[in-house]
């Protein structure tokens, strides 16, 4: 047996709770590993509070990030005590996940742990740096450039909106954070914005279009965020959607993207080719350096997961939070 958060849907209703686990409860996989860090997305969040659909078979452990040391495999991709890392796959949704001493996975799902990286610091990053990544990319090959003018951040002081303050401004953009918290201004002036925005600027609803102002911009709100951002973007503009924290509905026209060729780009991170992993992840270990991981993380144990969850679920929670499954 080994200890996780384990959430079960019966008879008796939902639930989660820190628990022993039986071994019989891990789905088949060619990798068995040893967790040594796992995060608290708000996914996870999600998933464990009851608050979303997140997790579609039962019993289930939560945890779309880990990374751990290969105990056993039968796979040719990896050996016995090789450091790997996951992001996504469905892990903690249809596949036991990151938060628990063991998980067992599809070897097809992970890559090795980079060398920049401690294991910790990868878990600093997980799936919202990556993400972050993964909407700079997308940017870049839309022709964004930091003399393109301002980029707009919204959802500032989660784990995706920090990670693409630091990263964009690391790269030389000018970045304009969004925020329902503005009592945080001060963080996110550290981790490079030069302005700060409160988000009830954006959040209801506007005019199909608005005076142009960015030149691009990283969304993880969606709904009437979305559609204002898409609505005052610059002439050629481009924005990288990869989240719907406020909705998952879109209430906007036709007229940015056929008046002003604004490109909407949508961004999945779950099932992401491995090549597009790669690329992400080693962008991310010549960009960032260590003093970003203290600014943005925070750790927990595993002890704490279930009650963070709820604060995450109420806005209370800021950055990224890495889970620390072996404390």
């Amino acid at each position: 047996m080994f200890k996780g958060v384990l959430i079960e849907k019966d008879e008796q209703g939902y639930r989660s709770a820190l628990q022993q686990i039986e071994e019989s409860v891990l789905p088949d996989g060619d990798v068995t590993i040893k967790v040594a860090y796992s995060t608290l997305n708000y996914k996870d969040a999600l998933a464990i509070t009851g608050k979303g659909p997140v997790a579609r078979h039962f019993p289930m452990v939560p945890g779309i990030d880990l990374v751990g040391t290969v105990e056993e495999t039968t796979s040719n991709k990896f050996k016995v005590g090789d450091q790997v890392l996951l992001n996504g796959y469905g892990v903690g949704e249809v596949h036991c996940g990151g938060l628990a001493e063991k998980a067992r996975l599809n070897s097809d799902w992970l890559i090795p742990l980079p060398n920049a990286f401690s294991a910790r610091q990868a878990m600093s990053i997980g799936t919202a740096g990556y993400t972050a990544m993964l909407c700079v990319i997308a940017l870049e090959k839309h022709g964004i450039s930091p003399d393109s003018g301002e980029i707009l951040v919204t959802g500032a002081n989660g784990g995706v909106g920090s990670f693409a303050i630091s990263i964009l401004t690391k790269l030389g953009y000018q970045v304009v954070a969004s925020t329902g918290r503005m009592d945080q201004a001060e963080y996110l002036t550290k981790l490079g914005a030069s302005e700060v925005i409160d988000r009830a600027l954006l959040t209801e609803p506007g005019r199909p279009l608005t005076k142009e102002r960015w030149a691009a911009a990283i969304d993880t709100a969606g709904s009437h965020t979305l559609a204002n951002v898409c609505a005052s973007l610059k002439y050629g503009g481009v924005v990288a959607a990869c989240g719907l924290a406020q909705g998952m509905d879109l209430p906007t026209t036709v007229m940015p993207f056929i008046l002003r060729g604004v490109t909407l780009a949508g961004i999945d991170s779950v099932m992401r080719p491995t090549a597009d992993r790669v690329e992400a992840w080693d962008r991310l270990a010549n960009i960032l350096d260590a003093s970003v991981f203290g600014d943005i993380a925070k750790e927990i144990t595993l002890e704490e997961t279930i009650d963070t969850a709820e604060q995450l679920i109420q806005g209370k929670v800021r950055g990224r939070v890495v889970v620390n499954i072996t404390n």
